[in-house]
């Protein structure tokens, strides 16, 4: 998963370590229209309509292909420094991809009941949503948010 590039016009960086997954003003809609397999499209408009209830956030196209949810502001030690999703999704291709932002670290009891899927580091990947327990992955998005908005309140 990419990083979104900080929003911050000061070039001390000289455009080294920028992230490349920034916020645009793609139609969220229209993508997931475009979205090939019909499974993985439908899917996809199950997640919109649930993280829009959980979040309240207006969705967002972040790049190409992930549609986000809230934003926030870090800064790493090194002194680089960026906006990001707070919690997204995207349907690619191989999977409907879930991005919890603390990772899964701290979640191994949720994802214990959650159905069949895989864990990347801030990546929940789901085949199909038939394959998990919807109640189970509300908790869990509400949890990483719950994370989000300790760490990085709005």
């Amino acid at each position: 998963m990419g990083k979104a590039t900080s929003k911050n016009t000061d070039n001390k960086n000289n455009g080294k370590n920028q992230n490349k997954t920034v916020v645009n003003d793609g139609d969220v809609t229209a993508y997931i229209a475009s979205v090939e397999n019909e499974t993985r499209r439908v899917d996809a408009q199950t997640i919109l309509t649930l993280m829009c209830d959980i979040t309240g956030y207006e969705p967002k196209l972040w790049g190409g292909s992930i549609i986000g949810f809230g934003e926030y502001h870090y800064k790493y030690d090194s002194g680089r420094e960026g906006d990001f999703l707070r919690t997204g999704f995207s349907p690619r291709k191989t999977a409907l991809t879930i991005y919890i932002m603390p990772g899964y670290q701290d979640y191994s009891e949720i994802l214990s009941r959650l159905g069949k899927h895989k864990i990347g580091k801030s990546c929940l990947y789901i085949n199909k949503l038939a394959d998990v327990d919807m109640a189970v992955l509300e908790e869990l998005i509400r949890a990483g948010l719950a994370y989000m908005d300790e760490k990085y309140p709005v």
